[in-house]
């Protein structure tokens, strides 16, 4: 439906006059008076404004927001000065949207908002512009027209027509507005121009701006001429190259070309390499005496034959089988670590015996900081190898493990080609750094291109998109490397040795530190052995009160931060060639230090009802998780906070019908549930926390808070429940050990079937411990609740379900603890 406007100029209401308009917010565009601009609008107020306006006097008044990605502006958003316009046309089109033909005939400011409800209506004042015919008035207009031709002979879009009219007319607000709409000017500065009434101070400032439009225009053009030069250069200075080279082919004068391929003819004789690629870089190098050696395509061939005459394709480094002197090596770079070190020797034991093993494809899996990366370097060392390394992490590209094929300008081989160039060998140790932490996106999946690497029946013949050829991986000892299993895609899982490394307990880490990082950082810190002395008692109150991690990074750098401060106190006291000893202890120890940062060996001072600590496993080791369960009157919701995931939110319901179906048994009201609201709570709200371990801590948390009966302080637990009271076995029993040994816990509940689990874990750290194997919740309440004897926990249970469980554990006579069973 197209609308026509028959509104004349006679019908525009006198200066200072008010009246009621509908308004339209405009983006990106500001309508000045004596303007004519299509517009196309969307919006339905937008719309409804148009419409009303076309059944009126086709009035409108325009206005340009404050900030155009503002899809429903308010009255805030909206510029108070705008122009009073005609809709002139209004045509309504198949996508539901509407072109409108406007010109804007006034200046207006709005007065107030009528309505904001259908569209804006608005009451508009009309802007008075003092006629100001002065000889200040003549020079400027001649200024403005002076400077708006020299604008129009640089920017060559304006039409010498569009100069001559708008030079004729000598009204200076028409004069303003003409030019305006001429000009490449900032929605900023047009709204500026809008707002000044004065045609003497619109004229100033729009001068002010066509001058700063001329010397940005100027630079562009002097920009534009420079480069224009420079490729006139060099496409001289090519012609040039190609006549020179013309006169020497005639002189006879190419010695230092076929010099060249000399020497790769003779390079390729020497290297070892395998019958494909030796004839691929006969082919090439033919190819090349070809061409012409100023083409690009010769520059591509001379890097693909230098990139295949790079590579180690048969030299090999024996490998030092001496199983004792691997094993000294691996005991003098790393403390513990048992389980990896003895498949290392494993492997030197068969390569003894075997002329030509497969190389074995290890994954270390553990928190960070629990020495992987350097593990898979002292492996190097004890088999006399030479070692690579390289990161995954963040990478998301195929081409980044095969290569780009030489079709693209740029090309180059992959990361484990490149990484082969560098070690300079066919049989390296290499180590893939951070196996869990690829993505994938449109450029393919890079973990899909590992698994042909990580392949010992393909990787003999792996194929680099760059090379085209097939190189043998198979002697290479690959050691990946990953904080996590859950992130690795399965069918790059099956391919390799998994050996966890779940993190250090206390005394491995005082090792550690007395052994490898005390002398390590002394050393960086210019300080000497003999005059630092750091007490076992201060190592053992950095651990505990400093740093709370699986490995000993945290512990690195807070011997580091002792190390500079003592380094720091040497200096001041002018004391570097003195023999006394400098000193760090526990005592001493917050000098250097400042205030501990974690809470250790503290249990809670008292039982409470409904509070239940608990055990977390986490990518960063084993952690203590806080469950909080609070009862209130209500309607029967089901609050749950901390972050939880959708397997934990699950695991909450769950534990909660099992609490409704034992209710009768416990001595609850059956009916509860409709007259109270449950709040389950796990601090640290921050941090995302989920887990199929949670049931029994969350069971034993309300029917805490709905009994009254307190849980006591000294348990901690880990485990799933059914809705038929079972508790079901959970994953990473040995982290959330290590975490109970860490805060100094002593009580611990585990599922019956993780019993088989604690074999993996030192006896040392079982001594320590309680542990109680338990099959249902009956036995978790009665291990965790404070029962008094005269106040039986189920009323209709036999004799049989009040009796506890023996532990099958005895550790410390007085537990200190509070524990909780669940996976974030």
């Amino acid at each position: 439906m197209l609308f026509t406007s028959n509104k004349s100029r006679s019908q525009t209401p006198p200066a200072g006059h008010k009246h009621q308009l509908p308004l339209l917010p405009l983006r990106d565009v500001v309508v000045f008076p004596h303007m004519v601009v299509p517009l196309f609008v969307g919006r339905e107020k937008s719309i409804k404004a148009l419409e009303h306006a076309m059944t009126l006097d086709k009035s409108i008044f325009l206005c340009t927001q404050k900030e155009a990605k503002v899809d429903e502006p308010q009255e805030q958003d909206i510029h108070t000065t705008g122009t009073i316009g005609v809709v002139l046309q209004l045509l309504r089109l198949p996508d539901g949207t509407v072109k409108a033909l406007v010109e804007g005939y006034n200046r207006g400011r709005i007065d107030s908002f009528i309505s904001t409800q259908d569209f804006f209506y608005v009451e508009v004042e009309t802007l008075h512009e003092p006629q100001e015919n002065t000889l200040e008035t003549e020079a400027l207009i001649r200024s403005l027209n002076s400077t708006f031709e020299a604008y129009a002979k640089i920017n060559k879009k304006i039409p010498s027509e569009i100069v001559t009219t708008i030079a004729a007319n000598k009204n200076p607000s028409q004069l303003c507005d003409s030019m305006i709409a001429h000009l490449s000017l900032k929605l900023e500065d047009r709204q500026t121009l809008l707002s000044l009434v004065s045609p003497i101070a619109r004229m100033e400032t729009l001068y002010e701006l066509m001058r700063s439009e001329i010397e940005v225009l100027q630079i562009e053009q002097r920009i534009k001429n420079r480069v224009k030069k420079q490729m006139e250069k060099t496409q001289k200075e090519y012609y040039l190259n190609e006549q020179m080279r013309a006169i020497q082919k005639e002189m006879g004068d190419t010695d230092d070309i076929k010099n060249e391929i000399s020497e790769l003819e003779e390079k390729a004789k020497k290297r070892h390499l395998t019958k494909e690629a030796a004839e691929k870089v006969k082919h090439e190098i033919k190819k090349l005496k070809m061409m012409s050696q100023m083409s690009a395509e010769a520059t591509v061939v001379r890097n693909y034959i230098d990139w295949i005459l790079a590579l180690p394709w048969n030299e090999k480094i024996r490998s030092n089988l001496d199983i004792d002197r691997a094993e000294t090596i691996l005991n003098e770079d790393h403390y513990g670590l048992d389980k990896p070190k003895e498949r290392i020797l494993e492997y030197l034991a068969v390569q003894s015996l075997v002329k030509r093993h497969k190389g074995p494809i290890l994954c270390l899996v553990g928190p960070p900081g629990v020495g992987k990366t350097s593990l898979a370097r002292s492996i190097a060392r004890a088999l006399g190898r030479n070692f690579v390394r390289l990161s995954l992490g963040g990478v998301r590209d195929e081409a980044e493990i095969r290569g780009h094929r030489r079709t693209y300008i740029g090309a180059m081989p992959g990361k484990i080609i490149q990484s082969l160039r560098k070690a300079k060998t066919s049989n390296p140790v290499f180590c893939l750094d951070e196996v869990d932490k690829m993505s994938t996106d449109f450029r393919g999946d890079p973990s899909a291109a590992l698994l042909e690497v990580l392949d010992p029946e393909q990787n003999c013949r792996f194929g680099d998109h760059y090379l085209d050829l097939d190189y043998d991986l198979s002697e290479v000892m690959f050691i990946t490397t990953a904080n996590s299993l859950h992130t690795i895609p399965s069918p790059l899982k099956d391919r390799m040795e998994i050996i966890r490394i779940p993190g250090y307990t206390e005394d491995e880490k005082l090792n550690i530190a007395k052994s490898f990082l005390i002398k390590k950082q002394v050393l960086a810190n210019g300080l000497s052995h003999d005059r630092v002395d750091i007490s076992d008692n201060a190592i053992l109150t950095a651990i505990r009160r400093y740093t709370s991690e699986a490995g000993v990074r945290g512990l690195e750098r807070e011997i580091a931060s002792i190390c500079r401060k003592l380094a720091r106190e040497l200096v001041r006291t002018n004391d570097q060639n003195q023999t006394s000893k400098l000193k760090v202890s526990g005592k001493n120890i917050t000098q250097y230090l400042g205030i501990p940062k974690f809470r250790y060996g503290k249990a809670e001072e008292e039982d409470e009802v409904g509070l239940v600590t608990g055990l977390a496993w986490t990518e960063g080791g084993g952690e203590i998780l806080t469950t909080e369960v609070l009862v209130m009157p209500g309607k029967g919701n089901l609050i749950l906070t901390g972050k939880l995931g959708d397997v934990m939110k699950e695991s909450a319901k769950a534990a909660l019908s099992y609490v409704r179906s034992i209710s009768t048994k416990v001595g609850m009201d059956p009916d509860f549930y409709r007259k109270l609201d449950i709040h389950i709570h796990l601090p640290e709200g921050a941090i995302p926390k989920d887990g199929p371990s949670a049931g029994i801590t969350l069971v034993t948390g309300l029917v805490s808070a709905l009994t009254k009966r307190k849980v006591r302080r000294d348990v901690a637990m880990t485990g799933e429940v059914t809705l038929r009271g079972r508790v079901l076995p959970i994953g990473g029993l040995k982290e959330k050990v290590m975490a109970a040994h860490r805060g100094e816990l002593k009580t611990l509940i585990i599922p019956q079937e993780n019993e088989k689990d604690l074999k993996e874990i030192p006896d040392r750290i079982l001594k320590a411990f309680n542990i109680i194997p338990v099959k249902q919740v009956d036995d978790v309440l009665l291990n965790a609740l404070v029962i008094d004897p005269g106040e039986p926990l189920f009323l209709a249970s036999s004799a049989e379900a009040q009796e506890l469980p023996e532990p099958i554990i005895v550790g410390p006579s007085t537990p200190t603890v509070d524990g909780a069973g669940l996976d974030a």
